[in-house]
C-alpha cells in the first residue's frame, strides 16, 4: 500500500507550499466544540485525533489526503484503516470512528442502525472508480467479456468452470477466481450488478487486500479477478485489463469512459460518510473534512481514480458549511 503514499508525495509537497501561501483564503472561523469562535487551519494550528476506516478502494485517496493534511496541521493525527466498506460502517455505528470510507452506498440496515444510535450522518462523494476486470498477462484468448459471460463465469454452479464453458474455442482449462472479500464495497457492487445476489463461485479466493488479488492473477495464466481502477493502473505492466460489454459494445476502463459512464455497468462513485455532530463540535474534524473535499479531486487523479466535476465538490462544501451553522 505504501506505493500510493509515495505516488502522491510530490503532489503533497507542492500543495503544502500552496497552503502556506494561501492560508488566508480559508473561510472565517465557525463555532467549535467548546462553543467559541475559532479560526480555520490556514490561520491557526489545530489539535486532535481523527480515525478513519472503511473501503480499501478509497484508501489510496484517503491516505494521500491525510498525509498532505498533516503537513499543514502536524498536531492533528489522522489515521486511515482499510477494513472494507462493511467494516467501516460497523465501526461508524459502534461509535469507534466518525468518518467511514465506502465504495458503495450505505445499506438500509446500516442506515437503520445509525438512526437507532441517534447518529445523523452526511454522505459525500469523493471520486469515480471503474471496477476493473483483469486477467493474466499471458492470457491471449480473452479480448472482452459481456456482462452475461461475467455472470456465467462467476456464479457458483457446484462444479469447476472452464474457459471453454464461457466461449467456444477458449482453452479447456479451469478458471481461477480472485475477488475482494465480502466486507468490501467492491464485492457488494460486483454482487449487485454482475452476480445479481447469486452465490459467488465457491472456489474463488476472497481477500480484503487487493494486493493479494493482484498477485494471484499475475501468477496464474488461467486466473481472473476484479478490483478498483487505481489498483489496475498501479499493476498494469503485470496484468491485462478486460473490456466489458454492457450492451453497447466492449469498453475499456479509462478516465474518460469512467467519468462519462460509458464504462457501464462497472463505473461507480466512491464515498465517505461523516457523523454530523463531529463536524459541528470538533474543529479539527470539520477542517479535515473541508480539506478532504477541496483536495479529493486532485489526489484521486494522482492515485489513479477520476475526479468529480468541480461543481459537485463545491455543492458538498456548501453542505458541509451548513452543518456548522
Amino acid at each position: 500500500m505504501k506505493s500510493f503514499k509515495y505516488l502522491a508525495m510530490s503532489a503533497m509537497i507542492g500543495s503544502a507550499l500552496m497552503l502556506a501561501a494561501c492560508g488566508t483564503d480559508n473561510a472565517e472561523g465557525n463555532n467549535g466544540g467548546n462553543g467559541s469562535k475559532t479560526e480555520e487551519a490556514g490561520d491557526k494550528q489545530l489539535q486532535g485525533e481523527i480515525n478513519i476506516d472503511g473501503s480499501s478502494t478509497v484508501f489510496p485517496i484517503a491516505e494521500a489526503v491525510a498525509e498532505e493534511y498533516m503537513l499543514s496541521q502536524p498536531e492533528v493525527n489522522v489515521t486511515v484503516g482499510l477494513s472494507g466498506s462493511g467494516g467501516g460502517f460497523e465501526k461508524l455505528i459502534a461509535g469507534e470512528i466518525k468518518i467511514s470510507n465506502a465504495s458503495r452506498p450505505i445499506k438500509e440496515e446500516e442506515k437503520a442502525a445509525l438512526e437507532e444510535k441517534g447518529l445523523d450522518y452526511t454522505e459525500l462523494e469523493l471520486a469515480y472508480d471503474g471496477l476493473s476486470v483483469v486477467v493474466n498477462k499471458e492470457n491471449d484468448w480473452v479480448d472482452h467479456l459481456t456482462v452475461e459471460e461475467l455472470k456465467k463465469m462467476w456464479v457458483d454452479t457446484g462444479k469447476p468452470i472452464k474457459w471453454s464453458d464461457i466461449r467456444e474455442g477458449w482453452p479447456d482449462e479451469e478458471i481461477k477466481f480472485y475477488s475482494p472479500g465480502t466486507d468490501s464495497g467492491t464485492y457488494d457492487y460486483f454482487n449487485e450488478v454482475i452476480l445479481e445476489d447469486a452465490q459467488i463461485n465457491k472456489g474463488a479466493t476472497l481477500s480484503e487486500d487487493d494486493n493479494v488479488l493482484v498477485q494471484g492473477v499475475s501468477g496464474d495464466k488461467n486466473a481472473i479477478g476484479y478490483f478498483g481502477y487505481a489498483y489496475y493502473l498501479e499493476n498494469k505492466d503485470n496484468l491485462k485489463v478486460v473490456p466489458v460489454d454492457g450492451g453497447e459494445g466492449p469498453v475499456e476502463p479509462t478516465n474518460e469512459t469512467i467519468e462519462s459512464g460509458e464504462y457501464a455497468p462497472l463505473s461507480r462513485p466512491l464515498y465517505t460518510y461523516v457523523i454530523n455532530d463531529a463536524i459541528k463540535e470538533d474543529d479539527a474534524m470539520h477542517d479535515y473534512t473541508k480539506f478532504l473535499l477541496e483536495n479529493a479531486g486532485v489526489m484521486a487523479e494522482e492515485v489513479g481514480y477520476v475526479s468529480l466535476p468541480e461543481e459537485k465538490y463545491t455543492k458538498q462544501l456548501e453542505k458541509l458549511e451548513e452543518l456548522r451553522k
